[in-house]
């Protein structure tokens, strides 16, 4: 059985409604994937996303590789064992760490060198390298290293970074196993519309379980990273999902869906959640402005959510002036259940034939203009 179905094209846009088959169950897609970076959504025990609807969530090979390490994670069954988590898992080669935190990292064509951020000792990631951490990690798909460059970057810096990721997903494709893991190859390119083209074809002609979009989202006007992905979207096979790295703005979920995307992962909805920032159906609040001190309504009135059932936004407020953990935790699940709701209704849509008067009722509320 192929582990990828669409199973609707909405007629009138990009979107697609699909199923992906995992070792550990299926996903429905459009689906969003919050990151789990150390093994654990912040804030969020396994039970509690499982009651929210969350399907699948990201773990960093970079950072368990630092801490604990895999072999630690191999002795203790493998990465859902360890975390308590029966879903479906995706790791991150490390690729976008090599970016972040480039003033730790020397890159050359073999592979990346780089000190830890945790006490500075030296370690070195070549592609091989990276499959067999993941291998050992056993998340249901795992990620080919790439080269992610930020904007604005040269076009000669924005090459080599293309090249090079196109050399390391052909090693990694030569050393990966495909026992029991699905293998995405990530497309880079910066934002030129001919390297991005080159890239794309590139890695699909490698051929992967599912194609990324990486390097995008790094700093570039909202409009530049849609044209990137309409440049890309052509040249990627039908039958396999489509997953763009690291976009969670609601808003630009939703204009991703209309070109053709399928997956999302981010630190958005948790990150904003710590910081008191609200998605709701009205758009974002700041729960903890004085405007809210006694204001006794729930988050969002609309909304089905633990928090928003029991709680008022007085009271979130009060938490997060008095740093209580709490205020982060009630803050999480309703961001969650934002995003999941957000994606079942994007997959609802699909299935009544009515995505795009969806996607512009959503867009007037959280569309962002350039």
């Amino acid at each position: 059985m192929e582990h990828f179905t669409v199973l609707a094209v909405d007629p009138r846009s990009k979107a697609r409604l699909g199923v992906l088959r995992t070792p550990h169950g299926q996903v429905e897609t459009p689906v969003f994937m919050p990151v789990g970076t150390q093994g654990t959504v912040k804030a969020m025990a396994p039970d509690r996303l499982k009651a929210l609807g969350v399907q699948i969530f990201l773990c960093n090979a970079y950072h368990l590789h630092l801490r604990p390490g895999e072999e630690l994670v191999r002795e203790a069954g493998g990465l859902h064992r360890f975390i308590s988590w029966d879903g479906a898992l995706l790791t991150d080669s490390g690729g976008f760490q090599v970016f972040s935190l480039a003033q730790l990292v020397r890159i050359d064509d073999e592979g990346v060198s780089f000190r830890s951020h945790l006490d500075g000792s030296l370690h070195r990631f070549t592609p091989e390298r990276t499959i067999r951490i993941q291998e050992t990690l056993g998340a249901d798909i795992i990620m080919t290293l790439d080269e992610c460059v930020g904007f604005p970057a040269s076009f000669e810096r924005e090459r080599k970074a293309a090249e090079r990721t196109v050399r390391w997903a052909r090693r990694c494709r030569e050393v990966f196993s495909g026992k029991g893991q699905l293998l995405f190859g990530i497309i880079q390119g910066g934002m030129n519309r001919d390297l991005r083209r080159f890239c794309a074809q590139k890695i699909v002609e490698i051929g992967f379980d599912g194609y990324a979009i990486g390097g995008l989202s790094v700093g570039e006007p909202k409009p530049l990273m849609y044209e990137m992905i309409e440049v890309v979207e052509p040249f990627l096979p039908e039958d396999r999902p489509r997953y763009l790295m690291g976009v969670g703005h609601p808003g630009s979920i939703v204009e991703a869906v209309l070109r053709g995307i399928d997956m999302f992962d981010c630190v958005l909805p948790t990150r904003n959640a710590r910081n008191a920032c609200l998605f709701t159906s009205r758009g974002k609040m700041n729960v903890d402005r004085a405007e809210f001190a006694r204001d006794f309504r729930p988050p969002d009135p609309l909304c089905t959510c633990y928090t928003c059932q029991n709680f008022s936004r007085a009271y979130l407020r009060h938490l997060f002036k008095a740093g209580e953990i709490l205020a982060a935790e009630l803050a999480t699940i309703h961001n969650l259940a934002f995003m999941v709701k957000l994606m079942a209704d994007i997959r609802r849509a699909l299935k009544e034939g009515c995505f795009l008067e969806f996607a512009r009722e959503f867009l007037a509320v959280y569309g962002e203009t350039p």
